[in-house]
């Protein structure tokens, strides 16, 4: 446990001087939002190609890590709606609770599995993404529309156009180009290393600059309920799914580690777009974020 601290202590510091520099306007409070999207649009894929395109894949078991991600998190997306009565808050603050508790930092994610595992780690991390991206968001479009309704439900368009964001798009041809064995040309594969190795520092930056630590007052008990769900209950789920499956190894690690993850600041951009409570999901994502740095080394007894 103290080797995994110390390999994920340097992430969760780097999310602080993220948002340390944030606070006192480093380099300038207008250069966060294009460096978030500079980096999910360029130097994430770039990242994502590189290491599936380059990793041996033929020894994992593919199906067995995505019923271990994917059950875990239906239950969890289930038992919210079956506890809806429960939580005293109106529909649009439910639909934050809701992808509070199903949500996951992917830079995070990535950056844990390059600290413990390498390329390895990040080729498997890259696989729980083209799973896990197309799950929760459908998930989080179907319960914002039923329960806000500001926009009509368009399951299919909504799927083709989560197929096609950025990381999602990446992971399919990472895949293709390993299995095909075409790879990378040289200097392609130069070029795509050279903005890979930005990823995860200005990703991670861009996570913690993008924490509101003001939206947490007042936001009551529930943000701690869904907090415990999301980065307690769901790894041990998973946990259990993987023990189940067969998933055992590096491959176990990973799937757990995301299900650990905290929740992500693209959750903001869905309840905008949708009509969701767009505070209290800020307000989640920073305190889940928080309390990650010492859950995460917890859970990872579980491995």
């Amino acid at each position: 446990m103290y080797a995994i601290m110390l390999a994920l202590l340097p992430i969760f510091l780097t999310i602080l001087a993220g948002a340390g520099c944030r606070r006192y306007g480093f380099p300038d409070n207008a250069f966060w939002q294009p460096a978030a999207r500079f980096t999910y649009y360029v130097f994430f894929p770039a990242l994502i190609i590189t290491r599936l395109a380059t990793t041996d894949l033929s020894g994992i078991a593919f199906g067995a890590i995505t019923l271990a991600l994917a059950i875990p998190i239906c239950l969890i997306a289930g038992s919210m709606l079956l506890l809806r009565p429960l939580f005293a808050v109106d529909n649009p603050a439910f639909t934050s609770l809701f992808q509070g508790s199903i949500r996951m930092n992917t830079y995070v994610g990535l950056a844990g599995a390059a600290a413990l595992y390498g390329d390895l780690g990040l080729a498997l991390a890259a696989l729980a993404l083209m799973i896990l991206i197309p799950l929760v968001n459908v998930l989080s479009v179907v319960v914002l529309t039923h329960y806000v309704g500001v926009q009509q439900l368009r399951l299919g368009t909504t799927l083709l156009a989560i197929m096609r964001t950025p990381p999602v798009a990446a992971c399919v041809l990472g895949i293709l180009l390993n299995l095909t064995g075409v790879g990378l040309p040289p200097v392609l594969a130069e070029l795509l290393e050279i903005a890979a190795r930005a990823a995860l520092p200005l990703g991670l930056l861009t996570v913690g600059a993008a924490l509101d630590v003001r939206a947490v007052r007042g936001t009551g008990s529930a943000v701690l309920v869904v907090s415990a769900l999301k980065l307690g209950v769901l790894p041990m789920l998973t946990t259990g799914a993987c023990l189940m499956l067969g998933v055992t190894d590096e491959a176990r690690a990973i799937t757990i580690l995301f299900a650990a993850l905290p929740g992500a600041p693209a959750a903001y951009l869905l309840a905008q777009e949708l009509g969701g409570d767009v505070r209290l999901i800020a307000a989640i994502v920073t305190v889940q974020t928080a309390l990650a740095a010492f859950t995460i080394p917890l859970v990872a007894l579980l491995w």
